[in-house]
Parts: structure tokens; C-alpha cells; sequence
């Protein structure tokens, strides 16, 4: 398959989705019933790739804890008012097996989708969970020294981070996964990094994922750095990344590794071989409105650039139509996704989905689409589709004030597409809640002395300027709150 420099992604929730088509096949779906229709229209909005969150192999154990929480089922049950204990399916994070569940179909179901999504040109993405397994995983029997073991006082000091269980006609106590920040995920058992057989046994798992798939997301991946494992945990361990991506890309050259990463450890994580990391930084300044902190944010090297997801929402995350109001998420969304990076869309959001659906959920809501957010979406999607969006150079342009006084211009975020065939496009918002003005410095144009039109292709704005003009004094905007412009430029005379 083509690489594309800059492709789309779009995640489907496994469980929900498939229990949506059952519904409509009157009958168990597996992954043989999504349609080829359906792989089409993904297709036809653009995706490159399709990211099938929660394929693998869960337990009985997971689903206990699940639908036993009564944290989780208060959770479960504002997401989803009419709620089943069939519909508390258990985390698609706590593992069991990296095999396909039967429920879906199997390794063949999954064996066969693959086919016809490449015959389409569709990439496949799947999770790997690095750091944890499910508390029913057959190591826990077979191989209890894989995990961080934790002692009576561990217990008794903190009961939400360990587990005691009867192993093998003995008591163990294990510690429970967890990020450091938050109590332990109490369906799952911390595996140990400080051991080099947990290493060589994951990258096996790793590797076993590769063979079936074209990229891997992997979950928390920043937990298994070193020091992030010795400070949780007070145990030392080696670096696994480095190691374990190589041994990967030694039989499965191409495959694509996108981390799960918070804490700024991105650009760590990308020197260790993965080729996209999330941005959380930048939705975080978007969602708080900081016009200044996203364009600083725009400044990093464009090695780091080039290798963020970029997102407006996940499964992690609320909901974009609930999390912005509707004007800032469409200003939000032009500065996700024009610029450089993996593109991520997650299922729901061009509709306008408002409900957070936890990954213990095998059902979600039904809900009504939002058009003007879906007529938005299918503007922004049909706009990246332009072939300098996908494979094209960025650079983050200068605003400055339109005249001694105007302080608004601090608002604007400009960024200047090019490409090698001379094709040009500016990207510009006012990344606020009120009117402003600037002018957008344009950093060159190769036809002097010409007439350019400068035409907005998600709106109705329309610019004709002098190339000596947009040279000198830059772009002139006066913008409405939350405004922006996706701006094509063509010579008229």
C-alpha cells in the first residue's frame, strides 16, 4: 500500500458496533457482517486507516468486576439509562488472549476483513495493552513471578492497587495495573518490566499482534519507560520500546506503531521508534481556549510536528460536541486537522455524538445526528482530501497587529500550506470568543507581480490581492469570534 505522510484515522468501538448491525441483521454479528458498503463509505470520507478498538479476547473475571464496581456502574449507567447486565460486556483492556474473540468471529473473521479492506486501500489498527493483563489471563497460574508482587503491609496500605489470589494451592498477592496518578484498574494484574522474560514474552505478543494487522496503538505505552515503571513501582527495569519495535519491523517492515502517551513524553517515545504519538497537549489548550499556549504549541521542532495524532476526541475523552460549544469546535477542528500529523476521528464525533461511551459498555445509546456538525465535518474531510494536506510542508506563520493598538491579533493562528508543484493553502482562525483583526505575514509567493485569488474552500470569503501587497504587509483579516478560513490561492491575472 501507498503511505501517506499525513493519513486519517478512524476508530470503531468493536463491541458497539457490531451489536448495532445484529440489530439490524436480526442475528449475532461477527466481523464477516461489516459490510462492503460500509468499508466504502469509510473509504469514500477519506480514512486511511480504521483503528478496531477491543477485538481481543476478554474474561469472565473482567466482566465480574465490571459489572460488580459500583463506581464503574454509576458510570455505565449515566451513559447508558436503560442499562443490562448484558450490556457490561467487561473492559476490552483487560486481556485475556491475543486472539480474536469468538464473538466476533475469530482470527479467520478478522483474517478475512483485513483482505477486504487492503483491496480498498484501508489500513487495519489494533491495540496492544503493554503493561497489564486481565486478572483470568493464563499467565497468572502458569507464570505469577511475571507480575509486580506486593506484600501484607502493600495490602493493608493500599488495598486499591493489590490483589490477594489463590494461585496454584497458594496465596499470592499481586499489584492490580495502574497509572501512578490513579488507583489501580482492579480487573487487571501489573506485569513486571524489571524481569527480562516479561520483556521477551510481550514482544512475542507484540509480535503476534503485527502478524494479523498494518499498525498497533499501544495502550499507556509511556508506563513501560524506565523510569515512569521505577517511580510507580520502585523496581528497575530496562527500556522494551527500542527492542521489542525493532524485533517487530524485522518481520513486519511497514507495520505503524502509535503510542497512547501523556506526561510530555511524546518526543521520548517517538526517538524510541514509534511513528505517532498522541497530542493530549494540544487538545488540552484547545479545549481551555488559550489561543497563545496552542500557537506555542505550533513552534516544536517539525520532527515532533510530523509525529503527533492529533484529536479532538476518543474513547478517553468527552465527547467534542459536549466538550465545545458548537463554534469553537468547528475553529478547534480546522486547527487539529490542518495541520501536520496523524488525522485521529473517532466514531460518533461527525455526528455530532454527545455520550462518552465507557469500553466496559457493549451497547450505547442511540443518538440523533447533529447536522450542522455533520455538514461540517463532511466540508473538513472533503477539504483533507486535497493531495497538499496529505503530502505537503507546514510552517506555522507570523500575525501581527493590523494597526498600533490592536491587541486582538494575539488570537490569530495562521498556518501556510505548500507543495512541490507550486500548489499553496492558508489555514487561519481567530481562536477566541470576539471579533478580531491582522495581518497573516505570507511568507512567499513565486509569481510576482500577479493578481492572486485567495478563495475560502469551507466557507464564502474570497480575497484578490497583488503578490506585492500580500508580500509586504501580509493578508489583512478581520475575523468573527471562533472564525476561520481554509483559504486556496490561484492566480487571476
Amino acid at each position: 500500500m501507498a503511505v501517506t505522510r499525513y493519513p486519517l484515522l478512524y476508530q470503531v468501538n468493536t463491541r458497539c458496533h457490531l451489536w448495532e448491525v445484529s440489530m439490524r441483521l436480526g442475528r449475532p454479528a461477527t466481523l464477516d457482517d461489516i459490510s462492503d458498503d460500509e468499508l466504502d463509505a469509510w473509504k469514500d470520507r477519506g480514512f486511511d486507516w480504521i483503528w478496531l478498538l477491543g477485538v481481543w479476547t476478554t474474561g469472565a473475571a473482567g466482566r465480574e468486576v465490571s459489572r460488580s464496581s459500583v463506581q464503574w456502574r454509576q458510570e455505565l449507567q449515566q451513559a447508558l439509562p436503560d442499562l443490562s447486565e448484558a450490556d457490561i460486556t467487561g473492559s476490552c483492556f483487560a486481556v485475556v488472549a491475543y486472539t480474536v474473540h469468538e464473538d466476533f468471529g475469530g482470527d479467520a473473521a478478522l483474517a478475512r476483513l483485513r483482505e477486504r479492506m487492503a483491496s480498498r486501500g484501508l489500513k487495519l489498527l489494533l491495540d496492544f495493552v503493554p503493561n497489564h493483563t486481565a486478572l483470568d489471563h493464563p499467565w497468572v497460574g502458569a507464570h505469577p513471578e511475571y507480575y509486580v508482587q506486593g506484600s501484607e503491609d502493600d495490602l493493608a496500605r493500599a488495598p486499591q492497587n493489590y490483589a490477594r489470589l489463590g494461585i496454584a494451592a497458594e496465596e499470592r498477592i499481586l499489584a492490580h495495573g495502574r497509572d501512578p496518578y490513579f488507583p489501580g484498574w482492579p480487573d487487571t494484574l501489573q506485569l513486571d518490566y524489571g524481569r527480562p522474560e516479561v520483556r521477551l514474552v510481550m514482544t512475542g505478543e507484540l509480535l503476534s499482534v503485527a502478524r494479523r494487522c498494518d499498525g498497533i496503538r499501544c495502550d499507556m505505552a509511556m508506563l513501560l519507560l524506565p523510569d515512569v515503571f521505577e517511580s510507580t513501582w520502585g523496581l528497575p527495569s530496562a527500556p522494551f520500546w527500542p527492542e521489542a519495535i525493532q524485533a517487530v519491523r524485522r518481520e513486519v517492515p511497514d507495520c505503524l506503531f502509535l503510542a497512547e502517551v501523556y506526561w510530555d513524553r511524546e518526543w521520548t517515545l517517538l526517538q524510541q521508534g514509534f511513528d505517532f504519538c498522541y497530542d493530549k497537549t494540544l487538545y488540552d489548550r484547545l479545549l481551555a481556549g488559550r489561543a497563545k499556549a496552542v500557537r506555542d504549541h505550533f513552534l516544536a521542532d517539525p520532527a515532533y510536528q510530523n509525529g503527533m495524532a492529533r484529536f479532538l476526541e476518543n474513547h478517553d475523552e468527552p465527547r467534542a460536541a459536549s466538550g465545545f460549544a458548537l463554534e469553537m469546535h468547528r475553529a478547534a477542528g480546522v486547527l487539529t486537522y490542518f495541520t501536520p500529523g496523524l488525522r485521529f476521528f473517532h466514531e460518533g464525533q461527525l455526528e455530532g455524538a454527545r455520550v462518552k461511551v465507557p469500553v466496559h459498555l457493549g451497547r450505547r445509546p442511540r443518538e440523533p445526528v447533529n447536522r450542522e456538525i455533520q455538514s461540517y465535518y463532511a466540508g473538513l474531510l472533503r477539504c483533507l482530501g486535497d493531495p497538499v494536506f496529505r503530502e505537503g510542508e507546514w510552517q506555522l506563520l507570523a500575525c501581527v497587529p493590523a494597526w498600533e493598538g490592536n491587541w486582538t491579533w494575539e488570537n490569530f493562528i495562521a498556518g501556510w500550506w505548500s507543495s512541490p508543484v507550486g500548489t499553496h493553502r492558508l489555514v487561519v482562525v481567530n481562536y477566541a470568543s470576539h471579533q478580531g483583526q491582522c495581518y497573516a505575514r505570507i511568507p512567499y509567493l513565486d509569481l510576482p507581480g500577479r493578481l492572486w485569488r485567495l478563495e475560502d474552500v469551507m466557507g464564502q470569503a474570497v480575497f484578490d490581492r497583488e503578490s506585492e501587497r500580500l508580500l509586504s504587509t501580509g493578508l489583512y483579516l478581520d475575523m468573527p469570534a471562533w472564525g476561520y478560513h481554509v483559504l486556496s490561492l490561484d492566480v487571476l491575472l
